[in-house]
């Protein structure tokens, strides 16, 4: 009775707090108690205060292992500021000088200081393993638990070292282990590492009721970010990249069109870094573009969306990245954008990896594409990945995929004959080889195993690999079979699929075919992506287009693209600076030819009483890519474009889309240099004479028009940038 009246005295006095929430108070008793303790609590569900506050009532200094600077940074300025006194928590760690050093292991000393902040590199140091020997450590808390992990998110090798250092400090030193993301092969890496089988579990659910998770093709991601954030003005959101680059660019971008955004990575300075957070923290910023190194222990409560930009590398990361929203159970947006080329660079990341690396990260990823292109309810997948079941009917409509419409299939038969397969056959394949079986196609694997000569082989060749991705999906989501992801995500049956063998009844599956359509199509999905042309506009922007180019003896075309007006025709650009931001415009044709065309669209939008969504007019750096003033640099010193290309470690191809969006955007280039080496005069002067007589600017119509034989598809490109440049700009 007497711990349990100074913890809730203790809660209100340091944190304000008049009740403990969910195990909290249990967890506390226990380390309390001198007991090894593992804690697995989601984002926001509290555990900070279930080492804190113990370490502030018990004898002595705690130890808290914590893998990052800012998030020790955060940590002790909370606990300052609610103890009241600077001494009482201090970090230890390569941002301190000597002085500084000095003074936190004489704070400590003093008694003065109840929790210790160190790095997992800092704690192995001999000096500071000599220094805690001579203390009083109360107990060790070893923060972000999964890092100890191979299998885990953030594996750091310095973790596998911990219990050795302890064990150097110390005998007897209880541990509290504590995470927000463990599958159970991390929770059992992190027991046995931590020498701590028999320590307590305390294992919350990892239902975050509140958070809305989405997941959408990646087609105009920029655009879609923007209107997303403009149409949540004045909301905190973190916005995750893969690469630094790109949080950069990403954050500029957000600048310009009017958003309080910060980029946060480790290759920025500490002290930008700080002060990043403390913006963020203070409200002097809205938007966080960042790495994964941002937001662990953040206790920032109202971030009200997490956007990836790129999906991420593992469930665990994904999980615990949109953890951070919606910590105070308001509301959190989680919504993640996927293609398969973020796919393809991720697996390029892992190829010089050593091979069992290599294994274990394809399968960590795999998990992740089956999420993205799942139809399933995603907070169901999100659970059963860490060990937890859910009746998709308590999502309440939290995901996109349980607001769509569904199209079923029946299950049955072909559930029948895989679990059959797998029983005659043993838990020796995973989904791939046994969906090329009941599909019937006949690769080295198959047939190897011989089976190619089994009864079922070709079963399912009539359903398409949608199908049967849908089915595997479903069948380990709903325990018929489950995956030994830690053996090359081999399948293996159930008591549940072995139970169906014996009583079989009608089951149905939801069949996803939603994110293969928009990634093959590169159209966005419902609702979220693409917006109306409006047909009338577009018919009166052509009618002036083509009297325009008629004045000028030019084909209209050259004035603008059609994507170009389609985009005008979404936007309603009612000013020059508007116009230069629309697709092939830019600020020269802007200003050669965009007079007229604001004009007729601002009094479309008057006599029309259009209301313009002015924010999805997005301003871009594009233009002022490093990429492209090198292009221009290079070719105003006349450099050929395939040694251009060379030296940029890119495609002739690539090199040519680049010199076209710079000529459609309004730059006049003088390629003549290049060209004379490529074609001769009367080459050249064929194909000009083509476009200025030609409806369209298509090089295929051209190839058609002048001969595969005389022509290249480059060819005719190269003389299609000429003419543009030369008459359009």
């Amino acid at each position: 009775m007497q711990i349990e009246k100074s913890l809730f005295d203790n809660l209100q006095i340091f944190f304000g707090f008049d009740t403990f929430k969910g195990e909290q108070e249990a967890i506390i008793t226990n380390i309390l108690q001198k007991k090894d303790t593992f804690v697995i609590m989601p984002t926001g569900g509290g555990k900070s205060i279930c080492y804190q506050l113990p370490a502030l009532m018990s004898k002595g200094t705690a130890i808290v292992i914590s893998p990052l600077i800012a998030l020790m940074k955060n940590q002790v300025d909370q606990l300052r500021a609610f103890g009241g006194s600077e001494s009482i928590a201090h970090f230890l760690n390569s941002s301190l000088n000597k002085t500084e050093i000095a003074q936190v292991k004489k704070d400590v000393i003093d008694g003065k200081t109840k929790l210790l902040y160190v790095a997992p590199e800092s704690l192995s140091k001999v000096e500071n393993i000599e220094f805690l020997r001579y203390i009083t450590v109360s107990f060790v808390a070893v923060d972000e638990a999964h890092c100890i992990s191979e299998w885990g998110h953030d594996f750091r090798p310095e973790y596998r070292k911990i219990r050795q250092v302890i064990n150097n400090i110390g005998d007897n030193i209880p541990i509290i282990a504590l995470t927000a993301t463990a599958t159970p092969k991390v929770q059992s890496d992190i027991r046995k590492n931590l020498n701590m089988v028999d320590a307590k579990l305390f294992k919350s659910s990892f239902n975050r009721p509140n958070l809305y998770y989405k997941v959408q093709p990646k087609v105009d991601v920029v655009k879609e970010i923007v209107r997303f954030i403009k149409n949540n003005t004045g909301k905190s959101g973190i916005i995750y990249c893969l690469s630094r680059k790109k949080v950069e660019e990403i954050a500029e971008i957000l600048k310009i069109n009017g958003i309080r955004a910060y980029p946060y990575h480790a290759g920025l300075d500490a002290k930008t870094r700080a002060e990043t957070q403390d913006l963020f923290l203070m409200e002097g910023a809205d938007v966080i573009v960042a790495t994964i190194a941002f937001g662990m222990g953040i206790d920032k409560p109202d971030v009200r969306y997490v956007i990836h930009h790129d999906i991420p590398k593992s469930m665990e990361g994904y999980y615990q990245e949109t953890g951070r929203a919606g910590r105070d159970g308001g509301e959190g947006v989680c919504l993640a954008f996927y293609s398969e080329k973020d796919v393809e660079k991720l697996t390029k990341f892992m190829k010089d990896k050593p091979v069992a690396e290599r294994e274990i990260g394809t399968q960590i990823l795999k998990e992740v594409i089956d999420y993205s292109e799942s139809a399933v309810c995603r907070r169901k997948q999100i659970l059963h990945y860490f060990g937890e079941d859910f009746d998709a009917t308590g999502c309440d409509c939290m995901c996109d995929n349980c607001n769509a419409e569904k199209t079923y299939f029946e299950a049955q038969d072909s559930l029948l004959k895989v679990l059959k397969f797998i029983q005659e056959q043993g838990d020796k394949f995973d989904d791939h080889h046994i969906t090329n079986v009941m599909m019937g196609q006949n690769n080295q694997p198959v047939s190897s195993y011989k089976h190619d000569e089994h009864p079922f082989f070709g079963y399912g060749k009539n359903e398409g690999i949608v199908y049967w991705k849908s089915f595997f999906r479903q069948a380990v989501l709903e325990n018929f079979l489950s995956k030994d992801i830690e053996n090359y995500g081999l399948l293996q049956l159930t008591e549940k699929g072995k139970s169906y063998l014996k009583n079989p009844y009608s089951i149905k599956f939801i069949l996803n075919n939603t994110m293969e359509k928009a990634s093959n199509t590169g159209e966005a999905s419902s609702g979220e992506g693409g917006n109306a042309v409006d047909s009338v506009l577009l018919k009166m922007l052509k009618d002036l287009r083509k009297k325009i180019a008629k004045q000028k003896g030019l084909p209209p075309f050259v004035i603008f693209q059609d994507p170009s007006l389609e985009e005008m025709c979404i936007h309603y650009p009612v000013s020059i600076d508007e116009l230069k931001q629309i697709q092939g415009v830019g600020a020269g044709k802007a200003l050669k030819f965009g007079t007229q065309f604001i004009s007729l669209i601002k009094n479309y939008v008057e006599e029309n009483e259009i209301d313009r969504p002015v924010d999805l007019i997005i301003k871009s750096t594009a233009n002022k890519s490093a990429l492209k003033v090198s292009i221009i640099q290079n070719i105003d010193r006349k450099i050929g474009l395939d040694d251009i290309a060379s030296a940029k470690g890119i495609t002739y191809e690539e090199i040519l889309k680049e010199v076209e969006s710079i000529v459609n955007s309004g730059t006049r280039l003088n390629l003549n240099y290049f060209i004379d080496e490529v074609l001769d005069e009367d080459r050249q002067n064929e194909i000009f004479d083509y476009f200025k007589e030609a409806d369209s600017d298509s090089i295929e119509s051209a190839l058609d028009e002048l001969g595969n034989d005389d022509y290249s598809f480059e060819e005719i490109k190269l003389m299609r940038i000429k003419f543009m440049s030369e008459l359009g700009n």
